[in-house]
């Protein structure tokens, strides 16, 4: 069944292009039929479809076909999913909280320093890193002391690895032990 192209309605509908939705205020009869619910339906279809083409600016695409430009979403739509519970802070952030410390931003402590004697930027951390930069040295300046002390030679070079390991294996543990903690505050 074909209607008309133009809607005439006792109270006008409502419309949210970028939605594409049309809000009809009209009551529906006391007991409607399947008929009079698809008369409504085609109206309101209608009547979207008519503000669409009077409102919104078209323009031809090079296939030919014709594109309309909506625009923003006037009513706001619930989340798909529930927001998410606040998680329970960390040991750290309490103390920085307490104490006032904030997160440095990143251009206030950027990942790559200036390395005067290359001549260029390199990474702070990880691979051809600055902080590896004592392992790579060609010539290390032994601690006498420490050596008689020790009673052996010692390589700097495998001590400050293997102080760098052990710094990152002692940072997992705490952050292992941190993650257990905030997990029990949570259940």
């Amino acid at each position: 069944p074909t209607g008309s192209v133009a809607v005439e309605k006792p109270t006008p509908y409502t419309f949210d292009l970028g939605n594409l939705l049309a809000n009809d205020a009209n009551p529906l009869p006391p007991k409607p039929d399947e008929p009079a619910l698809q008369a409504a339906a085609r109206d309101a279809a209608q009547a979207l479809v008519n503000q669409l083409l009077t409102t919104c600016p078209a323009t031809a695409t090079a296939s030919g076909n014709v594109v309309l430009a909506l625009p923003d979403a006037a009513t706001p739509l619930p989340r798909e999913k529930p927001a998410p519970a606040a998680k329970e802070p960390t040991a750290w952030e309490r103390f920085a909280a307490r104490k006032g410390i904030r997160a440095k931003r990143r251009d206030e402590r950027g990942k790559l320093v200036y390395d005067e004697e290359k001549g260029e930027w390199v990474p702070r951390w990880g691979y051809k890193g600055k902080n590896k930069e004592a392992e790579q040295q060609w010539l290390v300046e032994v601690d006498a002391k420490r050596e008689r002390e020790k009673g052996e030679a010692l390589d700097p070079r495998k001590e400050s690895r293997e102080a760098r390991k052990e710094r990152v294996k002692r940072n997992e543990r705490k952050m292992r032990a941190n993650e257990r903690r905030s997990k029990k505050g949570v259940a």
